[in-house]
């Protein structure tokens, strides 16, 4: 009879902070087709773009011309998707249809005034300023009695609707919690309710007991591979130590911070020997009440499959039943850890 193996039976495996799955299907990635072949975006190469809205000294698409700013550099994004002024209001015609205002604020972070460094190119020192600009924005803008959730993320590359090449992330503050930070929330709580710790915190534990999905650490944090992964290169940053979010960071946590965000986005540009496309994105405590359940974490969601130009899509099951994957997250995670290894006594190169 022949015996289950997870590295060659279809099967499910599940999120815990979702509360979701995830069907796993290694066999298939010995199928012969290799997907469909696309064109990669040329690299860009100036320090300093002449046309581009968020170089220094530039005009935004607003009209506004930015300053000439030496680190990070911050404003109001100037299409921003959620409104301060938003009126409150609601139309409810039944338990069906149902409407109700939503107030914000979103923000554009320009990582660095060089259009040409990702932050897989930037000194950790660099990265560490960025960083503690984040934690600024979440204390501000948390602190506004109508924000009940402050979303920091990066859209890197073409290929994520990224349509600006010069390295820069968002914030998006609303008036609401996020239907997928609230799936979180409810897991976390749970969980820590239950056991009086929290959920990650005992996930991490089984991640470092087994040594399988874990790309690379610091004193301060993780970089792992989820075992429910979705996406194929998918990883996540998480904290060693139990705490909730960014303004609980010891000034030490915030080095390391930087590091680990560094170490993965630097693997990450080895795997294909290109500028590596994701989505990431921090997910840390809501701002309108107390959480003792939250454990800090990143995600990076890198749409990439199996070369540069090769994309994973989510389409049919994956919209109508739930996620699907092939190559298993012990099997990316190994390639990931491979390639930290080998390049982690690199010189690092100071641009």
């Amino acid at each position: 009879m022949t015996t289950f193996d997870l590295a060659e039976h279809p099967h499910l495996r599940y999120n815990p902070l979702t509360g979701e799955n995830v069907l796993v299907s290694p066999h298939r990635a010995k199928r012969p087709w290799q997907g469909q072949q696309e064109e990669t975006a040329a690299e860009q190469k100036l320090s300093h773009d002449p046309n581009c809205y968020l170089c220094a000294g530039n005009k935004r698409m607003g009209e506004e011309i930015n300053p000439d700013y030496e680190d990070v550099f911050i404003f109001q994004n100037d299409f921003a998707a959620l409104q301060d002024t938003t009126p409150e209001g609601s139309y409810e015609e039944d338990e069906l249809i149902r409407v109700k205002a939503e107030r914000g604020i979103c923000r554009v972070v320009c990582f660095s005034p060089r259009h040409d460094l990702t932050l897989a190119e930037m000194e950790v020192s660099l990265i560490r300023k960025v960083i503690d600009a984040w934690q600024e924005q979440y204390i501000e803008l948390g602190a506004k009695d109508y924000i009940s959730y402050v979303q920091i993320f990066e859209n890197k590359g073409a290929i994520m609707g990224c349509s600006n090449p010069h390295p820069h992330g968002q914030i998006w503050a609303q008036s609401s919690i996020p239907s997928e930070v609230a799936k979180e929330t409810f897991t976390q709580e749970k969980y820590f309710a239950e056991k009086g710790k929290s959920l990650l915190s005992d996930y991490l534990k089984k991640e470092q007991k087994l040594h399988e999905r874990i790309v690379a650490s610091n004193d301060s944090f993780t970089l792992l591979v989820p075992f429910w992964a979705v996406w194929p290169f998918e990883t996540m940053i998480v904290s060693n130590r139990h705490f909730g979010n960014m303004t609980e960071m010891t000034d030490a946590e915030k080095d390391d911070f930087a590091a680990i965000i560094k170490t993965a986005t630097s693997v990450y540009d080895k795997v294909f020997d290109i500028s590596f496309p994701y989505s990431s994105g921090i997910h840390q405590t809501p701002t309108d009440g107390a959480y003792p359940g939250w454990h800090f974490h990143m995600h990076f969601y890198p749409p990439l499959l199996r070369s540069a130009s090769v994309k994973k899509f989510m389409v049919g099951y994956e919209l109508m039943g739930n996620p699907q994957r092939d190559i298993t997250p012990e099997v990316s995670a190994r390639m990931l850890r491979e390639l930290y290894e080998n390049t982690k006594e690199e010189p690092v190169l100071v641009v």
